[in-house]
């Protein structure tokens, strides 16, 4: 999973860090243009002709024209030029960007006003983009320079710190990647812990970093459950345990948030949906997996069920093989019975056997789970109905199954100790659908 994950991120880093050098000699130049409509609002133009005119020496480069969203580029403006951006479209008045140094001055943000459409002659441009127009600029054309000033300086600032992070991210998911390969994974969830902080809400590269993490957290709570599962030393064990329901719990909680701002990730951050659609499968299989290893090691955090509840569901309808669906609806289930809540633990159950009646797992679930309601409940129709799915269980197991011995002696207990004997009952009806 996680070597995927790692070419995911390097094409997005790769894209944002090599966009603007095309060659050797040149960089890209992009941005977006909106149009400030009559009631105040703001919405990207389409069609507007955005010319490219030298500053320093007289010249001029191709023109580019924005599309539906607004978003226009030059390919390659040669690099250590200075140009001057000329902006005209239907409806609108026409304006400049100045001071334009391809490879330096990031993605561009041009706001255009309501107008007659008229074109700048590439005259004008100069003059105005020189403050020559008539000896000194108006005081509207300096407090548009002043804005373009501000915010040209905002754009280089944020791409500074883009491209730090970016290094940060890059280089932490290498050494994440490194140390999950060599089964460090001390070394890996610290790692990983590294680039999820440099931008721990940026769809582009967060995603990948948590999922990558949760599954260096969940062999790192397998390594330390094995080897202490048989530990004579009792406050060894306990501790031990606790550090597994913790790495499980952390893992449960990174799936859940990378799966989240993926869900809500705009396509500025992650266009590409094959990319968004991979990243929200990693982390709701990785969730599941996660939310299985609680089950089956019984180290359950009982705050992160919600979580489970949540994603399960979603996996399932995600998933499309019927065995693996079977097995994400007994989770939840499991989860239930090992924290101790049988009510819903029963619930749950009786879903699987609804729609799976000769599951093993679920009628030996549904069958623990009635029996323990019914002792702590003091209920008798709970045991009896407990005692019969358990015999029902009992009777189809393969005596390899891990509960078919618990389950014979809860039988053996119930005719003992409540006089109750198991009995035989219809298999419940399918539900339509499953």
């Amino acid at each position: 999973m996680f070597k995927s994950t790692f070419r995911l991120l390097t094409l997005l880093s790769f894209v944002f860090v090599v966009a603007m050098t095309v060659s050797a000699q040149t960089a890209a130049v992009a941005g977006n243009v909106q149009i400030t409509k009559a009631d105040g609002t703001s919405v990207p133009i389409e069609g507007v002709t955005v010319e490219a005119f030298r500053t320093d020496i007289k010249g001029s480069g191709p023109a580019s024209k924005t599309d539906k969203r607004g978003n226009f580029s030059f390919a390659g403006l040669q690099i250590g030029a200075k140009y001057v951006l000329s902006f005209s479209g239907p409806g609108a008045e026409p304006t400049y960007y100045p001071d334009v140094q391809p490879g330096r001055s990031g993605d561009l943000k041009v706001q255009m006003k309501e107008g007659d459409g008229r074109k700048l002659t590439p005259d004008e441009v100069r003059q105005i983009a020189s403050g020559a127009v008539t000896g000194e600029l108006s005081e509207e054309d300096k407090k548009k320079n002043a804005e373009i000033e501000k915010q040209r300086a905002e754009i280089e600032s944020k791409n500074a710190k883009i491209t730090e992070e970016n290094k940060v991210i890059e280089a932490a998911l290498k050494e994440g990647n490194d140390a999950f390969t060599a089964k460090n994974w001390d070394l890996a969830v610290s790692r990983y812990d590294a680039g999820i902080t440099a931008n721990p809400n940026y769809a582009g590269s967060a995603p990948v970093l948590m999922n990558n993490k949760g599954a260096a957290l969940r062999e790192r709570a397998v390594k330390t459950y094995n080897e202490n599962v048989r530990s004579t030393d009792a406050g060894a064990k306990v501790a031990a345990f606790g550090k597994v329901k913790s790495d499980l719990g952390e893992a449960a909680e990174g799936y859940h948030k990378a799966w989240m701002i993926m869900k809500n990730a705009p396509a500025s951050e992650v266009a590409d949906p094959k990319v968004k659609e991979t990243q929200i499968a990693n982390s709701l299989r990785g969730a599941t997996d996660t939310f299985r290893l609680m089950a089956q090691t019984e180290q359950v955090d009982d705050t992160k069920i919600a979580l489970a509840k949540e994603m399960l569901v979603e996996y399932q309808t995600m998933e499309t093989d019927a065995a693996k669906k079977e097995s994400a609806k007994l989770i939840l289930g499991d989860l239930y019975r090992v924290s101790g809540d049988a009510d819903n633990a029963i619930a749950e159950y009786r879903k699987v056997v609804e729609a799976s009646p000769e599951s093993p797992d679920g009628l030996v679930g549904l069958g623990l789970s009635l029996v323990n309601a019914g002792f702590i409940n003091n209920n008798k129709e709970q045991l009896q109905e407990g005692a019969n799915v358990l015999q029902k269980f009992v009777s189809a197991a393969p005596e390899t199954h891990k509960y078919k011995k618990d389950a014979g002696e809860a039988i053996e207990m119930l005719k003992t100790e409540q006089k109750i004997t198991p009995q035989k009952v219809a298999a419940p009806a399918r539900r339509r659908g499953n």
